[in-house]
């Protein structure tokens, strides 16, 4: 019991809160309200660890930041008003290993 208790904690450390959706736009984009500064690139995602969007470019001022993401869902109008996630650990910062030719 204690081991899944401690995964579940593991879990729940790895999942920060990015900020909100606000609205699809026209350019079928997603608008992201941000709480917290997210890299370009990164991938959020909903509580149950659903990819939602990618951040493509952050906009607005600087003390309150927006996100323009590129969505990864077919139905994103569904999280409209709903609280996003970004892993800590991030999928782009690691680099693929390929061998060297000779």
């Amino acid at each position: 019991m204690t081991e899944v208790y401690e995964n579940y904690k593991i879990i729940e450390i790895l999942l920060q809160e990015v900020g909100e959706i606000l609205h699809l736009a026209n350019s079928g984009r997603v608008i992201i309200r941000l709480k917290k500064t997210v890299e370009e690139g990164q991938i959020l995602c909903d509580e149950k660890r659903t990819k939602i969007a990618k951040v493509t470019e952050m906009i607005g001022p600087v003390a309150q930041p927006y996100a323009s993401a590129i969505p990864l869902t077919n139905n994103v109008k569904k999280y409209t008003g709903k609280k996003v996630f970004a892993l800590a650990i991030s999928a782009n910062k690691f680099k693929k290993f390929r061998r060297k030719q000779k």
